[in-house]
């Protein structure tokens, strides 16, 4: 027998982006917000900075690094970090999920570098870091957010590393440790792991990256929306608030709730433990069943945020399952990515309830049941 489970999560929302609003929010927190001010305004200027410095405060940013908030969410900023930065060095590519390849490919067919080493691995497994030569340029994701793989650690990258490493680290950051003095340019949309509202990235530039902007002048023609120099410097007005293009200040106000809720609960090291209980109540359910698996088979590079699973079903009978279980109101939005292998892809960030992902899991057994039957 079969019974449906007596309890619903509070919140059934674990889409991977935009993910789960803060446990509580309201959208009271936003009344405060300068609607109808323009961003280049004091007031304006004041809350886009306070945004930055709360974001480097929190993620315990090292005091020389710059931040800043840019276009086009965690692609734009991505891409504005690659077309600024590479071009000097030889490029090694690492990739391990669609966003990565991505990457790859526009390394490639965009910009056209040809001096490229690439170095992937199939969904639900990491590379051969050892293969990376950090005598170069070095490209890649930090939490692969289709596949629900991560890297472990920063152990690979060496402190006397010749090239920069430019890092995707958009489903990872305020969810994972990440060693700042190993990483040059670190991208971030704050629609993940805090829940933020869509179409904002962040750009985070070491020392060396800032550097490499002041004295490098890409051959390519630069698009107004990736330009991080003016007059022939790094625009250092980006990092304190003053925003290339127009950003939404309701937005902004968004993200300085995240990050306020996010200091109340008690910051960085809370944000991080409360993504990885998540993750252990899956794995609780998972080792207890045989018809579920992870994609990532290996613990030591399981994603606590994009969590992806497979199952014994066919990809027909896994559609029908993610559609009851939205019709249920138990949980939303969990398909695979389009180009991943057919499951299931939970969010596990910390904004999701531990005690949501418990009552979910009840419904993920009553649905396999329901269409395995």
């Amino acid at each position: 027998m079969n019974n449906k489970p007596a309890q619903k999560p509070q919140t059934a929302n674990f889409s991977s982006g935009p993910c789960a609003k803060r446990p509580g929010y309201n959208l009271s927190a936003l009344n405060e917000a300068p609607l109808g001010r323009s961003h280049r305004s004091s007031i304006g200027k004041n809350r886009l900075k306070t945004a930055i410095e709360k974001t480097k405060s929190l993620l315990g940013l090292p005091e020389n690094y710059l931040a800043g908030i840019v276009p086009a969410s965690d692609t734009g900023a991505f891409e504005m970090a690659m077309w600024s930065l590479l071009g000097p060095k030889p490029v090694d590519v690492v990739f391990f999920e669609s966003f990565g390849k991505t990457w790859a490919d526009d390394i490639q067919k965009q910009l056209k570098l040809k001096d490229l080493n690439l170095i992937s691995a199939k969904y639900g497994e990491l590379p051969d870091l050892n293969k990376i030569n950090f005598n170069h340029d070095v490209v890649f994701t930090w939490n692969g957010t289709t596949s629900g793989v991560k890297v472990p650690d920063g152990n690979f990258i060496p402190q006397d590393r010749k090239g920069l490493t430019l890092c995707d680290a958009t489903s990872a950051v305020f969810a994972m440790d990440i060693p700042w003095d190993k990483i040059d340019a670190a991208t971030f949309s704050w629609q993940k792991v805090l829940g933020g509202e869509a179409a904002h990235g962040i750009i985070v530039l070491s020392p060396r990256a800032a550097a490499r902007i002041e004295s490098y002048d890409p051959p390519w023609p630069m698009p107004k929306i990736f330009r991080l120099k003016k007059g022939g410097s790094l625009n250092s007005e980006i990092f304190e608030g003053s925003t290339i293009n127009t950003p939404s200040m309701l937005c902004v106000e968004d993200y300085i709730d995240a990050l306020n809720w996010a200091e109340q609960i008690g910051g960085l090291e809370t944000l991080i433990r409360r993504s990885e209980d998540n993750l252990k109540v899956i794995e609780e359910f998972v080792n207890q069943r045989g018809w579920i698996n992870f994609l990532a088979s290996d613990p030591a590079v399981r994603s606590n945020t994009s969590v992806c699973l497979t199952l014994d079903l066919e990809a027909e009978k896994v559609k029908q399952m993610v559609k009851l279980l939205a019709e249920e109101g138990a949980a939303y939005d969990i398909s695979s990515y389009r180009d991943a292998p057919a499951g299931l892809r939970f969010w596990c960030g910390a904004t999701v309830e531990k005690a949501d992902i418990e009552i979910a899991m009840q419904w993920l057994e009553w649905a396999y049941r329901q269409v395995s039957e």
